[in-house]
C-alpha cells in the first residue's frame, strides 16, 4: 500500500533545521538576537514534528477504518483487491491506493497532493454516496465506480468496463429510425408546369438526395412527392442537434415567389422497423396537420418538433372537403339529434361556424339541432343576441346540452381540436359520435376519438371550412343573417382579409356575399364602446418591445375583456419592426391568459406551445394557472428572448 506523501511539511522541516547553524552565527555577533532565533527555530521544529505525527496518524486511521469497515479481516492490504482502489479523506484528498490504481490513473507515478476529483471530474460526493455507484471516465477509459463511506473518509473502487460500454453505445448509435418525407407544395413545383418549375423541382430533389448521401441515409422514392428514409440513431441525433437545417435548404428554393417546403415524420426508439414506420406515419400526419415545413419526431407517444417557420401551405384543391362533406351528411342522417359546440370563450369564428352547421342540419336534414355555449363568457354575445331573435332555441347552455347528449347524439365540434379547450368535456364524452371541424394547426393532445376529422391548417377559419361544406351539401340552406355570421368569423380570423387569406377564403366570402351577407352590417359587429376603446389604447401605449415582439400587460384589477385584449394584440402588430404581439390579462382569480398575434414572420403557435397553449401560426393563446400576471410575463419574456428568427 502506497502512502500519500505530504510534500509541504518536509520543506518546512528542512528550512527549520537550516535555521539552527544560522542562529549559531547570529549568537557570535549578537547573543540576544541569536538565542531568540534559536528558540523560535526549536518551537517551529517541534510544531512541524507534531503536525507530521498527526498527519501520519490521520493517514493510518483512514486507511485502517476503510479496511476494517469494508473488507474481510483476512485482507490486510489494498493490493489483495483485484481492481483499482483509492482511499480518500472526508474532503476528497487522496490518502492511499493500490498498484492497479497507480498504473491506471497515475501512469506509475505517485499521486502527490492529487484530489480524487482529478480522476472523477464533475462528481457530486453527496449524491454519489447516496447512490453508491456512478459512471466515470478518465483518459479515454470508462468505469463503473463504487463509492462507500467509511468512519473517516471514503473508498472508491473502479471497474473498467470500457469495452462493454462502447458496445452498448454502438448498439444504440446504430439503432435505426424510419422517416417519411413529403414535399408540401409539390403541385406548385410540378416538372410538368414549365421549364422554371421543373428546374426548381430538380433543385429541391437534389438537395434532398444530397442530404441523404452526406449523412449516409438510405432513402427511396415512394411516389411523386413522397420518400422513405432509414437512418441510424447517431445520425438522427446529429440532425436534431442541427435542428434539421435541411428544412432551411429546401426553403431556399423558390418558384413564382413561393418557397418549397418539406414535412418529415420520424418514428424513433422502436424495437422494429415496422413499428418505426407506423410511428413515422403518425408523426408525418402531425407535421402536416401543423401546417407543414417541419419535422415531427415521435418517441413513446412524445413529440419533438423542428422547423415550422414558413406559412401554412394553402391547398387549392377542395377534394378533401368534398369527400368529408359526404361523410358529415351521412353522420347527420343517422343521428337522432345534433349538438354543435366550440371552444370556451367562444368568438365570432366559433359562433359563425356553429351557425352554419345549425342552418345545414335544421334546413337540409330537418333534424333537431342546438348550439351549446356559455353565453355569459362568450366574446360574441352581440352576434348571439342577433341570431337568437330569429332562432329561439338555437343556443343552449352546457348543462342543457349534457341533458340532451347520448349514444344517438351527434356532436360537431368547431374551431378547436383539443379536449382541454372545448366548452364542456362531459358533453364530448357523453355523445356517441363526434365530428371535428377545425383550421388550427394540429396539437399533440388533439381529439383522437372523432369519427370524422375535417382539418385544414391552410384554411383561414372554421367558418371558411363550414361554408365550403354548405356549398357542397346545400347551398340554399343559409339566409342573410346566417351568412353574415359566417362572414364575420372569416373577417375576424383574417383581420379583414389581411392575414392567412388564400384563394379559397375569397371564394367562400364571395359565396356568402351572394347569399346576402352585408359587409357593412358585419363591420358593425366589430364596433367598440368608448370604454373598450380607452382600455385598448392604454394597452397599446404601455407595450414594451422584446426581441421584435410587442408585449403588454392589462391591469390586474381592471378586468379587461378578452375582446379588448385581442384587439390590442392586433393593433400592436402595426408598430414598425414588430413581428408578433402578446397581451397578458387575468381571466379569473387563478388563471392568466396570453393572446398572441403575428403576420407570419413569427410562428406564435410554437411560442404558445412552449407555455402550454396552442393555436395557429398567426393567432394563438395560452392560459396559465396559479401564477401572477408578472410571473406570466417573466415566463413569456424568457421564451421570447431565446427565440431565433429565420
Amino acid at each position: 500500500m502506497k502512502k500519500h506523501v505530504w510534500t509541504v511539511i518536509p520543506a518546512f522541516l528542512f528550512l527549520a533545521v537550516l535555521m539552527i547553524p544560522m542562529s549559531g552565527i547570529t549568537i557570535i555577533y549578537n547573543p540576544v538576537v541569536g538565542f531568540i532565533e534559536l528558540g523560535v527555530t526549536m518551537i517551529v521544529i517541534t510544531v512541524i514534528f507534531v503536525a507530521v505525527l498527526r498527519f501520519r496518524n490521520y493517514i493510518r486511521d483512514v486507511a485502517k477504518t476503510a479496511m476494517t469497515d469494508l473488507f474481510d479481516p483476512s485482507q490486510k492490504s489494498l493490493e489483495t483487491i483485484k481492481t483499482p482502489v483509492a482511499i480518500c479523506g472526508k474532503h476528497g484528498e487522496l490518502i492511499a491506493y493500490n498498484a492497479l490504481f497507480r498504473r491506471t490513473f497515475l501512469n506509475e507515478y505517485e499521486g502527490v497532493n492529487a484530489p480524487i476529483t482529478t480522476f472523477i471530474p464533475g462528481v457530486d460526493f453527496e449524491q454519489a454516496l447516496k447512490r453508491g455507484v456512478f459512471d466515470s471516465e478518465f483518459a479515454g477509459r470508462r468505469f463503473t465506480t463504487f463509492v462507500r463511506a467509511t468512519e473517516q473518509g471514503m473508498l472508491f473502487e473502479f471497474i473498467d468496463d470500457t469495452y462493454y460500454k462502447n458496445i452498448v453505445d454502438q448498439y444504440y448509435d446504430t439503432k435505426t429510425s424510419v422517416a417519411l418525407i413529403v414535399f408540401d407544395n409539390i403541385e406548385d413545383f410540378s416538372p410538368d408546369a414549365d421549364q422554371e418549375a421543373a428546374a426548381a423541382h430538380l433543385a429541391a430533389e437534389n438537395i434532398l438526395y444530397g442530404w441523404a448521401t452526406e449523412y449516409d441515409i438510405l432513402m427511396r422514392r415512394l411516389g411523386e412527392n413522397r420518400y422513405i428514409a432509414i437512418m441510424e440513431e447517431e445520425i438522427l441525433n446529429r440532425q436534431m442537434e442541427d435542428k434539421f437545417s435541411l428544412l432551411d435548404a429546401i426553403r431556399s428554393i423558390r418558384y413564382h415567389g413561393r418557397s418549397a417546403t418539406l414535412s418529415i415524420g420520424i418514428g424513433h426508439g422502436c424495437v422494429s422497423l415496422t413499428e418505426s414506420a407506423s410511428m413515422a406515419r403518425k408523426a408525418l400526419d402531425m407535421s402536416l396537420g401543423r401546417g407543414g415545413d417541419q419535422v415531427a419526431v415521435l418517441t413513446d407517444n412524445e413529440y419533438v418538433f423542428f422547423g415550422g417557420v414558413a406559412k401554412g401551405v394553402e391547398k387549392t384543391s377542395k377534394v378533401k372537403v368534398r369527400a368529408i362533406s359526404q361523410q358529415i351528411a351521412e353522420a347527420i342522417e343517422t343521428s337522432d339529434r345534433v349538438l354543435v359546440t366550440g371552444h370556451r370563450f367562444s368568438d365570432l369564428d366559433c359562433i359563425g361556424a356553429a351557425t352554419g352547421i345549425y342552418a345545414l342540419v335544421t334546413k337540409k336534414y330537418d333534424k333537431t339541432c342546438h348550439i351549446v355555449t356559455d353565453i355569459d363568457r362568450s366574446m360574441a354575445r352581440d352576434m348571439i343576441k342577433q341570431l337568437s331573435e330569429t332562432h329561439k332555441d338555437m343556443f343552449i347552455n352546457p348543462d342543457n346540452g349534457i341533458a340532451l347528449s347520448g349514444e344517438r347524439t351527434l356532436l360537431i365540434i368547431v374551431d378547436t381540436q383539443s379536449p382541454d379547450f372545448i366548452e364542456n368535456d362531459r358533453l364530448y364524452k357523453n355523445c356517441g359520435n363526434v365530428i371535428v371541424i377545425d383550421h388550427h394547426r394540429k396539437m399533440v393532445n388533439s381529439i383522437d376519438t372523432a369519427g370524422i376529422f375535417l382539418h385544414e391548417p391552410g384554411a383561414s377559419s372554421a367558418s371558411e371550412l363550414v361554408t365550403e361544406v354548405i356549398e357542397y351539401l346545400a347551398d340554399d340552406a343559409i339566409n342573410q343573417t346566417e351568412a353574415e355570421a359566417l362572414l364575420a368569423g372569416i373577417m375576424l380570423d383574417t383581420k379583414n382579409f389581411v392575414i392567412n387569406t388564400g384563394v379559397r377564403t375569397f371564394e367562400a366570402a364571395a359565396f356568402l356575399r351572394k347569399k346576402g351577407a352585408d359587409t357593412v352590417a358585419v363591420r358593425n359587429v366589430f364596433a367598440n364602446s368608448l370604454e373598450n376603446y380607452r382600455q385598448r389604447s392604454m394597452l397599446v401605449s404601455s407595450a414594451q418591445i422584446v426581441n421584435h415582439c410587442a408585449v403588454t400587460v392589462a391591469d390586474d384589477n381592471a378586468g379587461s375583456s378578452r375582446v379588448v385584449c385581442a384587439q390590442a394584440a392586433d393593433d400592436l402588430l402595426m408598430i414598425q419592426g414588430t413581428y408578433a404581439s402578446f397581451v397578458i390579462s387575468r381571466i379569473d382569480a387563478h388563471t392568466v391568459n396570453i393572446s398572441a398575434r403575428s403576420f407570419g414572420k413569427m410562428n406564435v403557435q410554437l411560442v404558445m406551445e412552449a407555455l402550454g397553449g396552442g393555436g395557429h401560426q398567426t393567432m394563438a393563446a395560452t392560459q396559465l394557472k396559479g401564477v401572477t400576471i408578472e410571473e406570466a410575463k417573466e415566463q413569456l419574456i424568457e421564451v421570447l428572448e431565446d427565440w431565433e428568427f429565420k
